[in-house]
């Protein structure tokens, strides 16, 4: 029975080494933190899910073409305490954006806050949310 314990004790050690850079979180460097970008558009899908929560908009670009943006805010849970719920943005709702965009240029915003149709302003951080 002993002759096992060690290499398995081994193992099970080499294997917890190698998958925590796995579990890592990826932080906020993907987003240009130096600037606000603004976009207002219709709720294409709102997803209330871990482990980040989700808005995809439809925005009309200066060309005419619809970009899809997508606008990405801490956990459910943090944003429940900040009072949020999972009804409270609906598909065709009309809202603005406001966040940090990716360095990439990509359509995708960090949020930093969402204005609804109604003017309510959305607040998804704190500064003990980070």
């Amino acid at each position: 029975m002993k002759s096992w314990l060690v290499p398995g004790v081994a193992f099970l050690f080499v294997v917890l080494v190698i998958a925590n850079p796995l579990l890592a979180h990826h932080g906020t460097s993907p987003y240009d933190s130096s600037k606000l970008t603004t976009v207002k558009g219709s709720v294409n899908t709102f997803e209330f899910i871990n482990p980040h929560v989700e808005i995809y908009i439809d925005v009309k670009g200066d060309d005419g073409k619809i970009q899809k943006w997508v606008g990405e805010a801490n956990s459910p849970n943090v944003l429940t305490r900040h009072g949020w719920s999972r009804d409270i943005i609906h598909a065709g709702d009309q809202i603005t954006l406001i966040g940090n965009r990716t360095k990439n240029g990509t359509f995708m915003l960090r949020l930093q806050k969402v204005v609804l149709a109604d003017g309510r302003e959305l607040d998804p951080n704190s500064i003990t949310d980070n």
